[in-house]
């Protein structure tokens, strides 16, 4: 017999044929609007009902705020036609320091900034997680409450500002998110720099199993699509071009993460950046092209991932980038197979695959690697510099000066 203190299922009832479903549009719509006020409304409806689909027509919709989604609902555009494009964004200095823990900023010049908007605060010293992304809730003179409170201190002695930036797309621990045929503006001329740690286009925390298809991620000043400490991310399909920092960026944990046949172009640094213990991962079909700095970057215990099949070219600096890390942190146990490398590196001479660290047990099969330019840059193939430790290079067709360069000293 079942235990009597044995719990419920949150639903009593059968599986429904029909589930919540609303539209939101500028005509023609359920709900009617073109900002990110009449987006919530649809989200946080359905969510209510316990979850459902949120069909968003085409048009601009202006946001001061990200689109929080909400558990169990999914979020679905007309592709190229439907644009959630950031508003332009206000910056000041803050006149007071913000506390860790104070839950408000008093601001130098509060022109532009309102009650509604989202906002992030940070300093000199607010590297990675330590910017706060909130919203403002409300107002008395140059003094404006958040709806967090501040998770470091923001000195004014170390240039504590505030700007009205924030995700386009944001979602914080949740389950059964899907994100579907949207196109993220992000504006980069008229906002300042967001790090990917906190923002980007878009941007999950903790949201295990989200679902992102069919998604451009554009012109963002940070990263295109930024997920932390996120299991079982699925990204299929997707565009990130133009960001000022990173295209892909799984991070700080995220395990068990798919990119699969997305493309990375034209952003100011790397098109998928493994950040810190991304693993078991599945990276396949994608296409990294004339980024600012690597094709794909892999570092801080980032373990036991597959790089297939992808097409990784026209990159300023190597197509594949392990960073030095030592031997307990290193990028060990990956998989690198049937991967197009060509003509990478720009103004300095480059390898297709540079590996430095004491990086261990990695593999390389069936991989393309040349360069077809009249002045090739992509001079060296594979580079193993002196701290790696047992590789297993196989079946890789190489064409360049020198195919490998093994710096290793002789054991």
């Amino acid at each position: 017999m079942p235990s009597p203190h044995r719990q419920l299922p949150k639903a009593m009832h059968g599986t429904m044929s029909e589930r919540p479903r609303i539209t939101v549009g500028q005509k023609e719509a359920d709900l009617i609007g073109s900002d990110h006020r009449v987006l919530q409304a649809a989200v946080d409806y359905v969510a209510g009902l316990g979850g459902g689909v949120v069909e968003i027509g085409p048009g601009e919709f202006i946001l001061r705020d990200s689109l929080h989604l909400r558990p169990h609902v999914t979020v679905r555009g007309q592709g190229a036609k439907t644009v959630l494009r950031k508003a332009r964004a206000a910056t000041s200095a803050l006149e007071l320091d913000g506390d860790f823990g104070e839950e408000q900023i008093t601001l130098k010049d509060p022109t532009g900034f309102a009650v509604g908007d989202g906002v992030a605060i940070w300093d000199k010293n607010a590297g990675g997680f330590h910017t706060t992304v909130a919203r403002i809730t409300g107002r008395s003179g140059n003094t404006f409450s958040l709806s967090l409170p501040l998770n470091a201190d923001c000195l004014v002695s170390q240039g504590a500002q505030a700007a009205t930036v924030f995700p386009v797309i944001s979602g914080y621990d949740l389950d059964g998110v899907r994100v579907e045929n949207l196109t993220v503006e992000g504006n980069a001329r008229e906002n300042v720099h967001l790090n990917g740690c906190r923002g980007g286009g878009m941007f999950l925390y903790r949201c295990s199993g989200a679902v992102i298809t069919g998604c451009t991620f554009r012109n963002f000043n940070g990263d295109g699509l930024s997920f932390q400490q996120s299991n079982d991310v699925q990204v299929s399909d997707c565009v990130s071009e133009g960001n000022t920092s990173l295209g892909f960026h799984p991070g700080s944990g995220s395990q068990r993460p798919v990119v699969r046949n997305c493309t990375a172009r034209a952003n100011g640094e790397d098109g998928l950046f493994l950040c810190w213990r991304v693993k078991e991962g599945l990276f396949e079909g994608n296409t990294l092209e004339g980024n600012g700095r690597f094709g794909i970057s892999i570092g801080h215990k980032d373990t036991d991932n597959l790089l297939r099949k992808n097409r990784i070219v026209g990159n300023t600096n190597s197509g594949i980038f392990f960073r030095e890390e030592s031997a307990g942190m290193a990028g060990h146990r990956n998989r690198v197979e049937h991967n197009l490398i060509e003509n990478n590196g720009g103004a300095e001479a480059v390898a297709g695959i540079r590996v430095r660290g004491e990086t261990v047990d990695l593999i390389f099969v069936g991989n393309v690697i040349r360069d077809t330019r009249s002045t090739p840059r992509q001079t060296i193939g594979i580079l193993l510099e002196e701290k790696v430790g047992a590789v297993e290079l196989r079946d890789n067709q190489i064409e360049a000066e020198s195919a490998v360069v093994d710096r290793r000293p002789v054991r």
